[in-house]
């Protein structure tokens, strides 16, 4: 299988790595930022080109990694010779690519992908196309990278973007804070990190709600008043405390 990555950054980057790890042969990088995409050709042992060039129209898969307000206009540069077009969102809908080509669809990694992880982590993909043998082509490529791999919906989809919001960029803003906390308390925020991890660990055989714990769980006001006096100098944390205290009080009341 060949393919042509049209972005690079994080989930080009590593696709682009997966991909070659697993068989495929990458033939071109395309990016509007030509110095970016020379870097990740370099790694991956490909040509090279920007959005004013040439995409090379000989690929058996056409992979846009780009950001989701860029997608639509990424797509006039890609060869109409109806070969498989994807894009990796877990927003965009699979319309976007409907006038590229006969053969489209999605390859979603359901995962925090960066350019600098060394190790593949385990990657959910979810897949959807307009026909069967494309979604065919797309099931073949996503199980040459993944044991998981699920047929989804743009509504599935987004629904279940929504939630990867909440369990990765909102617990990763929350951790942010508790470390900007110590930082101005002076105090160690790595005491924390087995905490986090032993947390996260638990979830691989418990249900996320019957692990909650914590003053707010209890209905522990003494503590909920020693917390908030803590938090008096630092107004957002403190409302973000109340925030959080209240949601999950009103969450246990449900039971």
């Amino acid at each position: 299988m060949q393919a042509v990555i049209i972005g690079s950054g994080n989930v080009a980057t590593f696709l682009g790595r997966l991909f070659i790890q697993k068989g495929g042969k990458v033939l071109q990088v395309v990016s509007r930022n030509l110095n970016h995409a020379q870097k990740l050709a370099v790694q991956l042992n490909c040509n090279v080109d920007d959005l004013s060039g040439t995409i090379d129209p000989s690929a058996d898969v056409y992979i846009i990694a780009v950001a989701d307000d860029a997608i639509e206009s990424v797509l006039t540069h890609v060869p109409n010779n109806n070969k498989l077009v994807v894009h990796v969102s877990g927003a965009a809908s699979i319309n976007l690519l409907k006038n590229v080509s006969n053969n489209y669809g999605i390859l979603y990694p359901l995962q925090s992908l960066r350019k600098e992880i060394d190790t593949i982590p385990e990657i959910p993909f979810l897949i959807d196309a307009n026909n069967a043998e494309a979604l065919a082509q797309i099931k073949d490529i996503a199980s040459k990278l993944s044991t998981m791999v699920h047929i989804a919906t743009d509504e599935e989809r987004k629904r279940l973007h929504v939630a990867a919001v909440f369990v990765n960029n909102f617990t990763n803003h929350l951790y942010s804070q508790a470390a900007y906390f110590c930082e101005k308390e002076n105090i160690n925020f790595n005491l924390l990190k087995p905490l986090i991890f032993e947390t996260a660990a638990r979830l691989a055989h418990l249900h996320p709600r019957t692990l909650q714990t914590g003053p707010a769980k209890r209905n522990d006001i003494k503590t909920f008043q020693q917390h908030q006096e803590i938090l008096a100098n630092y107004p957002s944390l403190l409302e973000l405390y109340k925030t959080c205290t209240e949601s999950i009080q009103q969450f246990n009341d449900k039971e």
